[in-house]
């Protein structure tokens, strides 16, 4: 693999105003400092201004490619349009080789009232391709979007689907060395995500990838890099992907506990017990973890079930422990159960986790009652995986 350097960011900054006139009059005034020679505003703010991106660098090789995360507002999309030219930096410098692809908008650089086919040509025309390079490879770009019916109707009536598959289809066929990948994707069904991820592992010897996303378990999957932005701030940069996602989530708050149900069954307390330890928030990674909680269930539900859901950070569920699915059976009269159901040691990556308590009716049928983000706990460690769950497995060497 090449390690030729594609992307080269030195120490970029781009700043807005967030008043209309304000940002106006200044923008005729940097005019008027550039053509004069007498810009003195572009390391300041002025009354209104704020730094989107400030003051960041980094290098990207053929073959690699960085994951760019960060809470909205964080200044993504902004380095992603400086990086395609649509916007200059303020300061600092850019360098890009070779054809770039970007799918950084929806919609973005597609003219609405021509069809899909004209925007192939209009969009490979502006990558730097010829008429006669994009006509080979018209027949792979439509064959990739799946618009085949759909390619002689204007794009104005394209679904965003439509748009999203139009366009990833022209970034991808057309043979980028880099390639820019903003949150679009999230908006195709699993079936087209899946075969632009199959793209993205395709290019990755031959193009240096920029991909923007929410999804975390897609930045672990294909991203080589990271960086983490923070008001237009890197926070975060480097090769370890999963340090870089958990620094991630440090920016979100928990999902607010919310109760549904029929009614039938109340939930006096629930706790967590780590080692011994009762009424803990905090455990370590391989802690063991036991869940204690009261409950009256309508005496009528002579056999119910109850589950446990744990969830991570990216409201996936992580691990259930259900007593109908493990054939459980304890008999209820109505009273108050007392129920302690150890998890067992908890080999989660460190992070924050909430728990989803239900009780149901026999066989699932009926929810009585269903707690969501009853509890929340954190686990601690040292090191932080891949995937949210580390299994020390059995090893065997000859």
């Amino acid at each position: 693999m090449s390690q030729e350097i594609l992307v080269k960011v030195e120490n970029i900054s781009k700043k807005f105003c967030r008043d209309l006139k304000k940002s106006l009059w200044y923008g005729v005034k940097d005019i008027a400092g550039e053509i004069t020679g007498h810009s003195n505003f572009k390391d300041e703010l002025r009354p209104g201004e704020f730094w989107s991106v400030d003051g960041v660098s980094f290098e990207l090789k053929r073959g690699e490619c960085l994951g760019l995360i960060g809470p909205n507002g964080a200044g993504k999309s902004t380095l992603l349009k400086m990086l395609n030219g649509l916007i200059k930096p303020d300061n600092g410098r850019i360098s890009m080789r070779g054809r770039i692809g970007a799918l950084i908008e929806l919609g973005a650089g597609f003219n609405p009232i021509l069809t899909g086919r004209e925007n192939i040509y209009v969009n490979g025309a502006i990558l730097g391709f010829t008429k006669e390079e994009i006509t080979k490879k018209l027949d792979s770009i439509i064959q990739f979007s799946e618009l085949k019916d759909f390619i002689e109707t204007p794009v104005q009536n394209y679904s965003s689907g439509m748009k999203v598959r139009l366009g990833f289809a022209i970034a991808s066929q057309m043979d980028p060395d880099v390639l820019l990948i903003d949150e679009v994707l999230a908006v195709g069904d699993i079936g087209f995500r899946t075969k632009c991820f199959n793209v993205i592992n395709s290019l990755m010897g031959k193009t240096a990838v920029i991909f923007v996303s929410h999804a975390m378990p897609q930045v672990s999957r294909i991203c080589s890099d990271v960086m983490v932005l923070s008001h237009g701030k890197s926070v975060f940069q480097g090769k370890d992907v999963p340090t870089g996602i958990n620094q991630y989530y440090t920016y979100f708050g928990n999902e607010e506990e919310r109760v549904i149900g029929t009614g039938k069954a109340i939930v006096h307390s629930i706790s967590l017990e780590a080692n011994g330890t009762k009424e803990i928030d905090t455990i370590n990674y391989l802690d063991n973890l036991a869940v204690h909680l009261t409950a009256t269930i309508d005496k009528t539900y002579t056999n119910p079930n109850i589950s446990i859901v744990v969830i991570n950070q990216e409201l996936q569920n992580v691990f259930q422990c259900s007593s109908y699915i493990n054939d459980i059976i304890f008999n209820n009269f109505g009273e108050i159960l007392s129920i302690s159901i150890d998890l067992g040691s908890i080999n989660l990556n460190p992070g924050k986790y909430s728990i989803d308590l239900a009780i149901t009716a026999e066989q699932r049928r009926e929810i009585l009652v269903h707690y969501r983000n009853a509890k929340f706990f954190t686990v601690k460690g040292s090191h932080v995986g891949y995937a949210p769950v580390q299994i020390k497995g059995k090893w065997k060497f000859e």
